[in-house]
Order: structure tokens, then sequence, then C-alpha cells
């Protein structure tokens, strides 16, 4: 649920920024949650055994990075927002979260099912 709400807001940032002129102050925020929204597409990339998913969000990871920030050109930062979008989207639509299987329980057995 919390990837599922980061991958959200990580989109919501990106199309802000696509948006609005923004400040040096909202420059951080956007890379702080879409930095952690990525991060965490890794971390359920690598839990489904996704690979190339998991490559594709550490680079978005690295290139929002706000500790280390790259510098862009306008031009190629709007290039980056519009594939971090297009990534989200599709991880989105995508990537689900595998349910984890319970173990049976001995309260519940069927008749019939028991062992000789």
């Amino acid at each position: 649920m919390l990837t599922k709400i980061m991958k959200w807001s990580s989109l919501a940032a990106l199309l802000m920024a696509l948006l609005w002129r923004f400040s040096e102050g909202f420059q951080v925020v956007l890379e702080f949650v879409v930095c952690v929204g990525a991060f965490l597409v890794v971390i359920q990339a690598l839990r489904a055994r996704k690979y190339i998913w998991g490559t594709l969000f550490v680079a978005i990871t690295v290139l929002f990075n706000p500790i280390a920030p790259f510098a862009l050109s306008h031009t190629k930062f709007l290039w980056l927002v519009w594939g971090s979008i297009a990534a989200f989207l599709a991880s989105l639509a995508l990537l689900k979260r595998t349910p984890l299987i319970s173990m049976p329980s001995i309260a519940n057995l069927k008749p019939g099912r028991e062992s000789l």
C-alpha cells in the first residue's frame, strides 16, 4: 500500500514539475519524493524478480537523488520527468503486489482430507 501511495505521490510531484515553474525548495521536495518512490518500486520489483524494472528504477533513484543532485539542462530535465512519468504509470499497471501465501490452519480441516 505504501508503494502505491508513493507511486501516485511521485506522479503528482512530476506533473506539478511539468506544469509550474518552481522554486529551489520545491526542487528538493520533488527529488526527495521521486527518489523515495523509485526506491520503493525497486524493492517491489526485486521481490517480484523483475530485475529490468529494478534497474530502471535504480536509475531514476540515482537521477533524482536529493543528496547529490545532477545538474541537467531544462530540456534534459523535461525529458527525464516525462520518462519518469511513463515509468511510474507503467509500474502502476504492470507491477502488482504479490500476495503472501498463508500457512494452512490445523483448526480448519476439511472432512475427508485427514491423513491415514
